[in-house]
C-alpha cells in the first residue's frame, strides 16, 4: 500500500486495518461512542472531517498542542533545516546548543544541563536513572493517582494499580504517598534512602488535581532536608499551559530535575527532555568514562530541536503564558457557574488552560442499572467512565473533542491550544450548558448514551 493510497483510505477501510493490524479492542471502544471519525485537515484549534464539518479540539493532544494543530511557523522552521544532517552523532549541532541555552534561561533557578529524548516517558526514565547515579540511592517516592508514563521505570512510579498489575514485578524499591499530604511524604523520606521524589505540579491523568497551596515548596524543602532529589514532571503542565511557563514557578519551586515533553515539539515533532543542575549532572555524567552511560539515538535530532526552538520563540513572542492565565481564569469562572447550577457537574478545577470537569457517579442504588440490548456496555461505561459519556455528547452533538483522564475516568479534561479564542471558549460553555440542562442525572445521561451506542453497534 503506497503513500497516496493511504491518504485516500475511506473510513471503513481505516477501521478494518486498525482492527486487523493495530489495537482491535480500542477500535471497538472508540467506535461505540463514535470516536472513530477520520479527520482530513486541521489548523489551530479546529479540525475538519471529510464533509467539511468543523470540530473544536479541546483535548489538545493531552497538552501537546499548546500552539494548536499544524502551526505554520513550525513547518517553516523545519523546511529551513531540511538540508542539514538530522542524525549525526559524530558532530555537535548548533540547533540543539541554542535550544539547551534557551531552556536553561527559561527554567527556574539553577537548572542548566539538558538531556534530549523523544517523549515524556523517556524523560522520566532518564530522570530516574540520573537520580540514582547522582545520589547512590535506589528508592523512589511517588504519589497516588500520579501518571508518569507506561515504560517500565515510569510505570513503576505511576500511581494506578490497573496499569501496574499486569507487569509485576516492577522496580522493587518504590513507595507511594497521597498527593498533597506533607506528613506522609516526610514519613517516607525519614529513612534517608530515597533517591528521588517525583511529582506532577498539577496531576493530569489523576483528574486535573491541584495540590494544596504551598505544598510543592514545602515538599521540596523536605526533600532537601533528607538528601532526596525533587523531580518535577512538567510533561503536561509545561510551556505556559497553567499560566506560568512552568507550573512549579507558581510557588517559586526550583526542582532538582525538571521533565518536559509534549508541547516542546510544537505539536509536530516527538520531543522530550530533562533539565538538571550542573552539580547533579557532574556527579552523574561528569567524566568522559560516564558521558555515554545514558543516550538516545533520536534524542536531540536537528528537526526535533528546530521545532522546539521555534515553539519557545512563538510562546514568548506571542505572550501565550499570560494569555493562558487570562483565558483560563475566565473559563474557570464560567464553568464554576455551571457547577453551581447543575448537579450532574460535581467539580471544576484546574489552573490556566488545564481544567478538569468531574461528573457525578451513579448513586449506589442505581449501580446495577443496565441496558441488556447494549450488552451492559453503557452501564459499565457509566460506572467507570462517566466522563466518556459526556465527551461523547460533546463530540456527537456539538463537535467538540475532549476525553476523560486515565486515572479518574469520571473527569474530562479541557486543554485547548493556548491560542484559543474567547468565542471558542464560549462555544464550549454553551455546549456544556445544553448537555447539563438536558440531563438532570445519571439515568438520563445513560439513556441518551445507550441510544448512540446501540446505533453504533448496528453499524
Amino acid at each position: 500500500m503506497g503513500f497516496e493510497q493511504a491518504l485516500a483510505l475511506p473510513k471503513e477501510q481505516i477501521k478494518e486495518l486498525h482492527s486487523k493490524y493495530l489495537n482491535a479492542s480500542l477500535v471497538t471502544l472508540l467506535s461505540l461512542i463514535n470516536f472513530d471519525t477520520p479527520f482530513v485537515s486541521a489548523s489551530g484549534v479546529s479540525v475538519y472531517d471529510a464533509a467539511g464539518n468543523e470540530y473544536l479540539d479541546f483535548l489538545g493532544g493531552y497538552g501537546a498542542l499548546n500552539l494548536g494543530h499544524n502551526h505554520p511557523e513550525i513547518y517553516a522552521a523545519l523546511q529551513k533545516v531540511q538540508s542539514l544532517p538530522n542524525i549525526l552523532q559524530a558532530s555537535i549541532s548548533g540547533i540543539s546548543a541554542a535550544l539547551a541555552h534557551n531552556l536553561a534561561h527559561l527554567a527556574p533557578g539553577h537548572l542548566k544541563r539538558s538531556f534530549f529524548c523523544n517523549s515524556g516517558a523517556e524523560a522520566v526514565e532518564g530522570a530516574l536513572k540520573l537520580s540514582r547515579i547522582a545520589t547512590g540511592r535506589q528508592k523512589f517516592i511517588y504519589c497516588h493517582h500520579s501518571f508518569h508514563g507506561k515504560t517500565f521505570g515510569a510505570l513503576s512510579v505511576t500511581g494506578r494499580e490497573k496499569y501496574q498489575a499486569p507487569f509485576h514485578p516492577l522496580l522493587s524499591q518504590t513507595m507511594s504517598v497521597p498527593y498533597g499530604d506533607l506528613a506522609a511524604l516526610e514519613q517516607a523520606l525519614a529513612s534517608g534512602d530515597a533517591a528521588a521524589f517525583i511529582i506532577e505540579p498539577i496531576q493530569g491523568e489523576g483528574g486535573i488535581v491541584v495540590p494544596p497551596p504551598g505544598y510543592l515548596a514545602k515538599a521540596k524543602r523536605k526533600c532537601a532536608q533528607y538528601g532526596t532529589l525533587f523531580i518535577a514532571d512538567e510533561v503536561q503542565t509545561g510551556f505556559g499551559r497553567t499560566g506560568d511557563f512552568f507550573a512549579c514557578q507558581a510557588e517559586d519551586v526550583v526542582p532538582d530535575i525538571l521533565c518536559i515533553a509534549k508541547s516542546l515539539g510544537g505539536g509536530v515533532m516527538p520531543m522530550g527532555a530533562y533539565l538538571t543542575s550542573d552539580e547533579i549532572w557532574r556527579k552523574a555524567y561528569g567524566t568522559m568514562e560516564k558521558s555515554l552511560l545514558h543516550t538516545s539515538t533520536f534524542g536531540g535530532n536537528t528537526a526535533a530541536c528546530a521545532a522546539a526552538l521555534k515553539t519557545i520563540e512563538i510562546i514568548v513572542d506571542q505572550n501565550l503564558v499570560q494569555q493562558a492565565k487570562t483565558k483560563g481564569a475566565y473559563f474557570l469562572e464560567e464553568l464554576k457557574k455551571l457547577k453551581d447550577e447543575y448537579p450532574l457537574l460535581k467539580d471544576v478545577r484546574g489552573r490556566g488552560l488545564m481544567i478538569g470537569l468531574e461528573f457525578q457517579q451513579p448513586p449506589t442504588g442505581e449501580k446495577k442499572y443496565s441496558f441488556t440490548f447494549t450488552m451492559n456496555v453503557v452501564n459499565k461505561l457509566a460506572q467507570e467512565y462517566m466522563g466518556s459519556l459526556v465527551a461523547g455528547e460533546l463530540l456527537n452533538k456539538h463537535r467538540i473533542i475532549t476525553a476523560y483522564t486515565l486515572n479518574n475516568p469520571n473527569v474530562i479534561r479541557l486543554e485547548p491550544p493556548l491560542t484559543v479564542t474567547q468565542e471558542q471558549l464560549d462555544r464550549v460553555l454553551t455546549a456544556l450548558k445544553s448537555i447539563l440542562s438536558s440531563h438532570s442525572g445519571f439515568l438520563s445521561m445513560v439513556g441518551s448514551s445507550a441510544k448512540n451506542v446501540l446505533l453504533n453497534m448496528k453499524k
